[in-house]
Formats: C-alpha cells, sequence, structure tokens
C-alpha cells in the first residue's frame, strides 16, 4: 500500500502560505509606515468604507473598486509574524485537507468565497465601523468546516479505517442533514464555537492577536458557515455516503 509522505503538503497550500509571507516581509521591512498605512488604508477591509456619512467613508484610498477586492485582500495581510505563524498552522492541517479534496483552482476559489463572506457577515454586524480588519482567520474558518464534512467519514482522513492515501481525501461527504447527528462532527462545532465565543466576548487575548486588537469573530463565524453551507458547490467528490457511514462509529 502506497503512503503519502508525512509532510506532502499540496502545493497551492504552500503558494498560499508564501504569498502571506512575502506581503507581511514587504510590509515590515520594506514599506515606511506611512506606505503601509496606505496600503492599510487600501487592501483592508474596514466597514466605513461602504458607509458615506462615516468619517473615513469618502476619504479612503481605492475607491469603488477597493469595495470590492478588499472582500479578499484582507485576508492577505496579517498584523505581525505571530498572527501570520498562528493562521499558518491553522491552514496547514485544514486547508491541505481540502485543498486534496477540492483541487487547487477550486480550493483558491473557495477560500476567496469564504474570505468574502467573513468580511460580508463582519460588515453586517459593524456597519460604519472604521476598526480594519486582516488576516485569514475567516477562510481558515471555512476550510475548517469543509474538512469536518468529510474528514470523520469512514476511510477519511481524520478517521481510524483511513488508507494513508489518496482515498482519503475522496470518501463521500457528510449530507448538510447528517452534519448535526455526527456526534464527532458536533462535538467539533461545540469546541469550535466555544473558542470563538470566549475570546470573541471576553477580554482575553485570543494567540496571535495582539492585546490591544479586537477578535473579529463575526468575520470567524461568516467564514465558517460559508465553508459549510456552500461545500458541495466546490466538491467533486462523490456526495452521496453509504448508510453506515454516518454517525459511524471509528474502528
Amino acid at each position: 500500500m502506497k503512503r503519502e509522505p508525512l509532510f506532502n503538503i499540496p502545493p497551492v497550500i504552500v503558494a498560499v502560505l508564501a504569498v502571506l509571507a512575502l506581503v507581511h516581509a514587504v510590509r515590515t521591512y520594506v514599506l515606511t509606515s506611512d506606505q503601509d498605512m496606505e496600503f492599510l488604508l487600501t487592501f483592508a477591509f474596514i466597514p466605513s468604507r461602504y458607509d458615506a456619512s462615516a468619517v473615513l467613508g469618502g476619504v479612503l484610498p481605492g475607491g469603488f473598486g477597493a469595495e470590492l477586492w478588499t472582500f479578499v485582500t484582507y485576508a492577505v495581510i496579517h498584523a505581525d509574524w505571530m498572527h501570520y505563524g498562528v493562521n499558518a498552522v491553522w491552514l496547514l492541517p485544514f486547508g491541505s485537507a481540502v485543498a486534496r479534496r477540492f483541487g487547487p483552482v477550486r480550493f483558491l476559489l473557495f477560500f476567496a468565497v469564504t474570505a468574502a463572506a467573513g468580511a460580508a457577515v463582519f460588515l453586517a454586524t459593524h456597519a460604519g465601523e472604521e476598526v480594519p480588519v486582516i488576516g485569514a482567520s475567516a477562510a481558515i474558518s471555512g476550510t475548517m468546516a469543509a474538512a469536518m464534512r468529510f474528514a470523520f467519514q469512514r476511510g477519511g482522513p481524520l478517521s481510524f479505517r483511513r488508507n494513508g492515501d489518496a482515498t482519503d481525501y475522496r470518501v463521500p461527504a457528510i449530507p448538510l442533514s447528517g452534519v448535526l447527528r455526527d456526534p464527532r462532527v458536533l462535538a467539533f462545532l461545540v469546541v469550535w464555537f466555544g473558542i470563538n465565543i470566549l475570546f470573541g466576548l471576553s477580554s482575553l487575548p485570543m494567540p496571535g492577536v495582539g492585546a490591544n486588537q479586537v477578535v473579529a469573530w463575526e468575520a470567524h463565524l461568516g467564514g465558517f458557515l460559508a465553508g459549510l453551507l456552500l461545500f458541495s458547490w466546490f466538491d467533486p467528490a462523490p456526495q452521496t455516503p453509504r448508510a453506515d457511514d454516518i454517525g459511524a462509529t471509528p474502528q
């Protein structure tokens, strides 16, 4: 039986991490403070950009184009190397699983859509606010939700009966109607929502986020729900699981 190497990271994940690192390196080591501020105002997601009555609503750079591209470009910007590192740690396992299943093109589209969904939910809950949102956490939350749809299935990459090869990522997905009937998925949901509520609604600092920075947990929620609900739009694998796959106990 052919088994995949332990550190066989999909090239698209390596490329995404490289782009995120390059963007932060340029901001940190190349741009001046004024240039970096201009960069943030142009590419970060700022709710007041969509409110003409807000102080910054009519003066932010980028014009109409920025009102569109910032729904995605904010996800390639990070506050510091720790912020980047924490997101990289989460992207590696969940993003790799989803990338192996979707393929590079579908994965990048999925990454962009879940990032945009996270920004949309943040905009709906923080209309007119001038706080910039940055980071790939919403898109990574989307990959976590997507992985949840297939990774726990019998033969999936997080099951005890996996094969250890590419077939682990092609198992039939849990139908959306069956998500809340799988105890492993429910446990995952409880932990994920619990962490976001704990750090988002309390004063506790989330690892990788500075003490003076706000956790955009609404964006995380938007990305997660988009990844969960829109999974089948991007999934090329069979969608009909065997009857004994739903809620099956790992052996």
